[in-house]
């Protein structure tokens, strides 16, 4: 089987939806102005921000731009790697965990929001959001959003909400497969979305593939963990033992 979630695979994928005439936009971007024929490319940063350097740097050079969701917690927010992002022309986001953070208490989970989003702000005028799934927590971060409103602290968008998938189809790699939906507890948007039922892949070839044959929709978000795409073969081999493990508890607790 050919090799998959290798930083050369990526590119590929990349450069064979140029050669199909995909633009890229941040999501900023893309709810600002969307263009005709477009992938919308997400960045959520789970773990190892200089991954996330290093795909941006390679993205830049391609000229394709994409919006980067950094967590705050410790070990995962650099402000020195989150600057060189943004200098090499990328969108900065929050991927924002505070009802997990704050096990549910909505008071200090909003004052949280607003801690870390000026944390951010120092980097880049934040305009868009996206929820991290906590696969594991009992909380569901998107909850904040039930009593409180995110447009009050100048955010103009988030995924979830924000994104008519019946429209846009989403892709996205978590469970390191990109079927993983037996696997994502949150990660997903809702399966009675014809687009969702029409395209299904399990590898990053199978993508690469219906593109070059003309099969993929116009308008699709891309959803890519940097944590998961490397050429180095021990990170690579650390990274899928680890997800294997993951993606048993995770269907464990899907059940």
């Amino acid at each position: 089987m050919r090799a998959d979630f290798t930083l050369d695979v990526f590119i590929r994928l990349l450069t064979t939806l140029q050669c199909q005439g995909f633009s890229f936009q941040s999501f900023e971007n893309f709810f600002k102005l969307p263009e005709k024929k477009v992938i919308i490319l997400r960045h959520d940063v789970d773990r190892l921000p200089t991954n996330a350097l290093t795909m941006a740097r390679r993205e830049h050079a391609m000229g394709v731009a994409a919006t980067y969701y950094f967590r705050t917690v410790r070990d995962n927010w650099d402000i020195q790697i989150a600057r060189a992002i943004f200098g090499l022309g990328h969108e900065i986001g929050y991927h924002y965990e505070n009802m997990e953070t704050c096990n549910g208490d909505l008071q200090s989970a909003i004052k949280n929001f607003q801690t870390n989003l000026t944390k951010i702000r120092l980097v880049y005028p934040v305009k868009t959001i996206c929820m991290h799934g906590s696969p594991l927590s009992k909380w569901d971060n998107r909850d904040l959003w039930k009593t409180y409103d995110y447009r009050d602290y100048g955010i103009i968008a988030e995924p979830y909400f924000d994104v008519d998938f019946k429209e846009v189809l989403y892709l996205t790699d978590t469970g390191r497969r990109w079927d993983g939906d037996r696997v994502s507890v949150r990660d997903k948007v809702s399966s009675t979305s014809a687009l969702c039922a029409q395209y299904r892949f399990k590898h990053t070839h199978d993508i690469i593939d219906a593109a070059e044959k003309g099969l993929l929709p116009d308008k699709i978000m891309l959803n890519v963990h940097p944590q998961r795409w490397t050429n180095n073969p021990v990170s690579w081999m650390r990274e899928l033992i680890l997800q294997n493990m993951k993606n048993v508890v995770k269907m464990f607790y899907v059940k």
